[in-house]
């Protein structure tokens, strides 16, 4: 058995919190800790978290990456699974997440798509095929793995320690879950499962002005690690690792041996390979 702490950040979103964690509260597997960080915010969202049961962490730095970070450092699972405000989980989805590590140790991070609700088929067809199979597809060939999807994933406590240092996490204005993906090292072993997925509201179509203020936080997400984390040097550092057998610190005190299966994710499924 491991134990599992879920983190949510949230910013003034007690509605979609509410139902977030109702969805956590009949899990199949519950988790051993919940812990949502209020990020400053001003409605009801830390009522409805004490309401919940959740442990509440105040993260005054506002920003998505600060709040998020704040969760990861105050986690004590083992495991530390990741969802946002607006993230509703299907009734097995920790269940998944305990599985398939028990299943395969050298795993360190599990990541899954999202599907949208609260708006109309085609646009959650475009947003799920376009805006996430396309962050899936375009990630994995610059990272020369499957990028994390900060919606969905969970990573070994152990990971979160040896990066919390190294991570932008300070910085409002970049993508948590990318910065996360750049500085993982390339000996980690990071597993896309299709399987793995999780509602999620198309809050991030409602607007032109909120959809390519995400995309430019990408781009600028792209741009801090640029002269370090280029594809050319990312494929590198890999087929050097391949050439000497680097190990990757799977389990707490253990030392896996990560091959060419291990590099591509063990038995994962492929990332989406084409936008449709």
């Amino acid at each position: 058995m491991v134990s599992i702490t879920v983190v949510i950040p949230c910013f003034n979103d007690a509605p979609f919190l509410e139902r977030a964690l109702a969805a956590l509260a009949v899990q199949t597997r519950l988790a051993d800790e919940v812990i949502v960080v209020d990020n400053g915010s001003t409605d009801a969202s830390a009522s409805v978290a004490r309401a919940a049961g959740a442990r509440l962490v105040s993260e005054p730095v506002h920003g998505i990456w600060p709040a998020a970070a704040a969760g990861y450092d105050a986690a004590s699972g083992d495991l530390i699974a990741r969802i946002d405000a607006d993230s509703v989980v299907p009734g097995d989805w920790l269940a998944q997440i305990e599985a398939e590590f028990l299943r395969s140790p050298e795993i360190d991070v599990l990541t899954g798509p999202g599907r949208f609700y609260d708006c109309s088929p085609v646009v959650a067809a475009l947003g799920e095929h376009l805006y996430i199979g396309g962050y899936f597809w375009f990630m994995s060939w610059w990272l020369t793995q499957p990028p994390i999807f900060g919606s969905n994933f969970a990573m070994r406590r152990q990971l979160w320690r040896g990066v919390r240092e190294q991570v932008h996490r300070t910085i409002p204005n970049v993508h948590d879950d990318l910065d996360l993906s750049y500085h993982l090292d390339p000996s980690a072993v990071v597993v896309y499962r299709s399987s793995l997925r999780v509602g999620i509201s198309a809050r991030p179509f409602n607007s032109f002005s909120g959809f390519f203020r995400r995309i430019g936080w990408a781009f600028r997400t792209m741009q801090l690690h640029w002269s370090d984390e280029s594809p050319l040097r990312r494929r590198q550092a890999r087929r050097a690792m391949r050439a000497g057998q680097t190990g990757h610190i799977g389990q707490a005190g253990q030392t896996a041996q990560t091959g060419q299966a291990g590099l591509a994710g063990t038995e994962a499924d492929e990332p989406p390979r084409s936008l449709s």
